[in-house]
């Protein structure tokens, strides 16, 4: 039996939607825009990667959603979708960690390295969560203002993701590799939620909220 799941990233400036059958990828449609475009593409997106792909909705067994932390704009979007689709269809919503969505896609680059990936958080914060080489996690998801010597004693490791480029100049002369060509992409829900989806581990469509970390803040444009 086929299980199609539709995984929904919107956690940053990357709209991105991917779909996967039995927990191996089938495709992704995504754009790296400069402005947030989630509102407008989302919905679009997933009507083309089905149609691409000869799947209706009805078909899909369920959706997973990237749970932040992450832009407060592209967090309420994409959960709308998410909860829109799963109502409708009467099919559960799965909740995966967005740092390790992030820190999976490293280790496929970057197997046998302590994983430091990063979310912008806007001035010299970031939101991170620091893996090791088998993706478990060896610093907590935090919210955390980065200075010259932040995080030397996980060294070396390599640092990806949008909040990443900030601080290589900083870090410049430390053991860190910097990839900033390494970003959230539903590509890297995959495995995280069809793993939950054999556990039967869902979430309450109507209660389940993202994870901001942060208050918000009116102003700040994201």
């Amino acid at each position: 039996m086929s299980n199609f799941l539709l995984h929904i990233e919107t956690c940053t400036k990357m709209c991105s939607v991917a779909l996967s059958e039995n927990g191996k990828l089938l495709d992704c449609i995504e754009n790296d825009a400069d402005n947030y475009i989630h509102g407008e593409y989302l919905t679009v997106y997933i009507e083309e990667i089905l149609a691409k792909n000869k799947l209706t909705p009805s078909l899909l067994s369920a959706v997973s959603f990237s749970s932040g932390p992450g832009s407060y704009t592209g967090l309420r979007i994409g959960l709308s979708v998410a909860k829109g689709l799963c109502f409708a269809l009467s099919i559960p919503l799965i909740s995966v960690s967005t740092l390790k969505v992030l820190a999976s896609l490293g280790k496929e680059k970057y197997p046998g390295s302590t994983l430091v990936p990063m979310i912008d958080a806007r001035r010299n914060e970031v939101y991170c969560e620091i893996f090791n080489p088998e993706l478990k996690s060896i610093k907590p998801l935090s919210a955390d203002i980065l200075d010259e010597t932040s995080y030397q004693n996980f060294e070396p490791f390599v640092c990806f993701g949008d909040g990443a480029e900030k601080m290589s100049n900083q870090w410049e002369h430390r053991k860190i590799t910097f990839d900033t060509s390494i970003k959230l992409s539903a590509k890297g829900q995959v495995a995280q939620a069809y793993e939950k989806f054999i556990k039967n581990e869902f979430e309450d469509v109507a209660y389940f909220t993202p994870l901001y970390l942060k208050e918000f803040v009116t102003g700040g444009g994201n």
